[in-house]
């Protein structure tokens, strides 16, 4: 914890911050500014190019662009629209946040710890994007691709497991309501702009009760992953 005191104070050495970088990367960082920045939530500096979101705005580019090369390759005889689908469950913000949190972005990530709604945001999902754009401005594009395959991909995304996964799971959930006598109905809980893109709170509920609520950049993935969560909470 002393860490993360140092560097709200600015008094934390370059050593200590490269180590930390190391622990997570697995790899020698060389400009340390990026990172720093690529590590601050706006809740703590709001300056454009003080916080990360210009760096996760480019890391959000870089990934889906390693994603899609990925299964280009994994895939040779898929159509575009598996491809597209598959991607879309890789990189959904809360696979991402869920990736950040095993990663250890938590801890090293500043923000805002007395906004109570930040904690369980996906907030380190964001992060780890704005990690990406770090790494690709340091690295370059193949150092990155190699990191993203080895850090996220291979041990986190197992493409088997998402291909079983039904994208539009919301129907097995309206088929369950139906056969049980439940009213199932999607909500948009909140809606905000978050770096520049229209970020939705949707929620799933079953008889005006909230099952479950995602967040997505539209409604169509927000309420799919809604529909995941709720799937999941009743044993489906």
């Amino acid at each position: 914890m002393q860490f993360l005191v140092n560097f709200f104070r600015g008094n934390f050495t370059d050593k200590d911050f490269r180590s930390q970088l190391i622990n997570i990367l697995g790899f020698y960082p060389k400009n340390l500014s990026l990172y720093r920045t690529a590590l601050s939530h706006r809740s703590m500096r709001e300056g454009a190019d003080e916080n990360n979101e210009r760096l996760e705005f480019l890391g959000d580019a870089v990934l889906s662009s390693v994603i899609a090369h990925y299964l280009f390759r994994k895939y040779p005889y898929k159509g575009e629209g598996f491809l597209t689908e598959m991607r879309s469950k890789m990189v959904n913000r809360q696979k991402l946040n869920e990736i950040a949190l095993k990663m250890g972005l938590k801890k090293i990530t500043i923000y805002n710890k007395f906004d109570n709604s930040l904690k369980t945001s996906q907030i380190f999902g964001n992060t780890l994007e704005a990690l990406i754009g770090a790494v690709y401005l340091d690295k370059g594009y193949n150092k990155t691709k190699k990191w993203v395959e080895e850090y996220m991909i291979y041990p986190h995304l197992f493409a088997g497991d998402l291909e079983a996964i039904d994208i539009n799971i919301k129907n097995k959930l309206y088929g369950w309501a139906n056969k049980n006598g439940k009213t199932l109905e999607f909500a948009t809980l909140n809606e905000k702009f978050e770096n520049g893109r229209r970020l939705f709170t949707i929620a799933a509920l079953i008889d005006g009760e909230v099952m479950a609520e995602a967040k997505g950049f539209n409604k169509k993935d927000a309420s799919q992953l809604a529909a995941q969560l709720a799937v999941e909470k009743l044993g489906l």
